[in-house]
């Protein structure tokens, strides 16, 4: 199938400007790839510090050429996504020495969970660990014993901080494994009607719960499609998982073998063997349009598009906003998972998943086959199913029909012709929203403005029933600069009342919404942020604001509005207490979200 225009045009166009970046960031890569083995170069006193805990292993990585693994591991046992790693460094060792290899924990990365801080103090910290990931990614690579990595990480701010590591170590091979989905409880729906009950007074907070403990329930990634799930569709679209592996359930026979069929690629792809396949190879510019396919394709979470240019950067590769929504204009949305419809990740899995669409995707020349994968070249690789045979992962050819058209579509035939997200731009700046789950009827909104600087306050407002009317509720104040660009989910049981209700309402936004949100029209990420001066500061309580996504236009309608001072808000209580005392180098380095509000990159 000949590649779509737009997708060729975009690629070309990323390519075009990406050429200096990207050739001085593949020269060091080259460079440093030439050195050899990493662990060559360091001394006796150096190597036996770095083995001195190997037992039967240190004659492997003393002595021979045996190719040496680092994991780099975002374990803990709080997070449901992440408990499952907990065994996966002595599958993975085993895995190794039986190929005649060796691995190590080379360090660990943390992993906080915006399900646990949304709404919370804690969450001005959460788009900043993505960063610290990365450091501390580098950290753990920094010994420079290891012939190859193997990623541990599945959420949020994760798997785009590993991203951000593996790319700056790019001659080094990696491998990304993923731990799955817990297994489907509560239906997602279910949830939602409980959380909005409970914020109209309607139930207790017994009653919220037991919804909550009911959907939330046992290890894995949380089973709507939310930004964990799409980090995971993304790794696959990119090349960086092995094929089929992001949503098997955790603790099966075919989830650990999957982690020890990894362990013998991230063998096999080192520079001592004839498959060498250094990450630098596998992230060029068609893996990150290629990923950015999957996004639209999927209704994906649009904390990636926050993501995505922060990870490109470190590869080389400057992605621009206009290049999502070109994207996004000529792919069509294929799924219906929750928040955009009702089934879980588990259905969609079921319904032929991940293979299904990159097969249907390449056929309509929408996905760039001629790409390098850790599972060899060719996205077509992608197409099979990972099955057990005598306890080893074989592949078969996936699914060529979707089993659940209520859930999967063909690209030909599919549930709408554009993706699932929509730039807009205005006088009130750039923003973005996600319009995969909210009904068409919603997406032109014009309405007067009530103006917050804090989400609670907007809480307080509405116990207090002072929303009688349309509203577009303004919740300025919340970018990277001013608080670490916090999610503002909690707020969306809230807003749904007063929609349910028969209000037309929508958020506008310097701030982040969660990858689940999308009932309620919500401009976010508006850039130049409130703090720095930025459009929304100069919005008042009142102002005819037009939200039109149908146009991609986000506009106050005021006639004075250019003309108006930008006011401050007293920023001083952000800098203390659960930690942000540590971030404040953060807040006054970090760079426009619509330039992926990176400090390290």
């Amino acid at each position: 199938m000949t590649l779509n225009a737009t997708i060729a045009k975009v690629t070309n166009r990323i390519e075009e400007r990406s050429a200096p970046l990207r050739e001085r960031y593949l020269d060091r890569m080259r460079r440093a790839a030439e050195e050899g083995p990493r662990r060559a170069h360091l001394t006796c006193g150096n190597q036996a510090h770095a083995y001195a805990a190997m037992g039967d292993d240190k004659s492997s990585l003393a002595d021979s050429r045996a190719p040496n693994i680092g994991i780099v591991s975002a374990y803990n046992d709080m997070l449901s996504a992440h408990q499952p790693f907990e065994k996966y460094p002595d599958i993975i060792r085993n895995a190794a020495r039986a190929q005649g290899g060796t691995a190590q924990v080379a360090g660990g990365v943390p992993a906080m969970c915006d399900g646990v801080t949304q709404g919370q103090v804690g969450m001005e910290l959460s788009l900043f660990s993505r960063d610290v990931i990365a450091l501390a990614t580098g950290i753990a690579l920094s010994h420079n014993v290891f012939d190859s990595a193997i990623y541990l990480g599945v959420c949020d701010k994760i798997v785009p901080g590993l991203v951000m590591g593996a790319a700056t170590f790019g001659y080094i091979p990696g491998i990304f494994l993923p731990a799955g989905p817990m297994t489907s409880g509560l239906p997602n729906d279910e949830k939602s009607k409980v959380r909005q009950q409970f914020a109209n007074g309607e139930v207790g907070r017994d009653a919220l719960m037991k919804a909550e403990m009911a959907s939330y329930h046992g290890p894995g990634t949380c089973t709507f499609y939310g930004t964990a799930n799409s980090n995971q569709m993304l790794m696959e679209f990119m090349g960086l998982h092995l094929p089929g592996a992001s949503f098997v359930n955790p603790n099966t026979p075919l989830r650990d073998a999957l982690t020890v069929a990894g362990t013998e690629r991230a063998l096999e792809i080192t520079a001592l063997g004839n498959d060498y396949r250094p990450v630098c190879d596998i992230l060029d510019a068609k893996a990150f349009v290629n990923g950015i396919v999957g996004l639209m394709a999927t209704g994906g979470s649009t904390n990636l598009v926050l993501h995505l240019p922060a990870m490109a950067r470190a590869a080389g590769i400057a992605l621009e906003l206009q290049d999502f929504d070109e994207i996004s204009n000529a792919v069509p949305l294929m799924a219906k998972v929750y928040p955009n419809g009702l089934a879980d990740v588990n259905h969609f899995h079921a319904a032929g998943g991940l293979s299904y669409m990159i097969g249907q995707l390449l056929s309509e020349g929408l996905l760039h086959e001629d790409v390098k994968t850790v599972a060899g070249d060719g996205l077509s690789l992608y197409t099979q199913e990972p099955k057990l045979d005598a306890g080893r992962v074989t592949y078969i050819p996936g699914a060529g029909a979707s089993l659940n058209e209520k859930i999967l579509r063909p690209a030909s035939d599919p549930f709408q012709k554009t993706g699932g997200l929509q730039q807009l731009n205005g006088n009130l700046g750039h923003g973005m929203m996600k319009i995969s789950a909210v009904d068409p009827s919603r997406h032109v909104i014009e309405a007067k403005a009530r103006i917050f600087h804090d989400q609670d306050d907007v809480k307080k407002a509405f116990k207090a029933g002072e929303f009688t009317e349309d509203t577009i509720v303004v919740v300025r104040f919340q970018g990277p600069s001013a608080n670490g660009m916090p999610e503002l989910h909690s707020l969306t049981p809230t807003l749904a009342v007063l929609q349910d209700r028969g209000l037309k309402v929508a958020l506008v936004t310097d701030g982040r919404m969660s990858g689940a949100s999308g009932k309620v029209p919500s401009a976010i990420h508006v850039s130049p942020e409130a703090v720095n001066g930025g459009p929304l500061a100069r919005v008042r309580d009142g102002d005819l604001i037009r939200l039109d996504a149908v146009k991609g236009t986000i506009d106050c309608l005021a006639s004075d509005f250019d003309n108006r001072e930008p006011v401050t808000a007293d920023m001083t209580d952000n800098g203390h207490g659960v930690g942000r005392e540590l971030f404040d180098v953060f807040r006054k380095n970090v760079g426009l979200a619509s330039n992926g509000a990176a400090v390290v990159v």
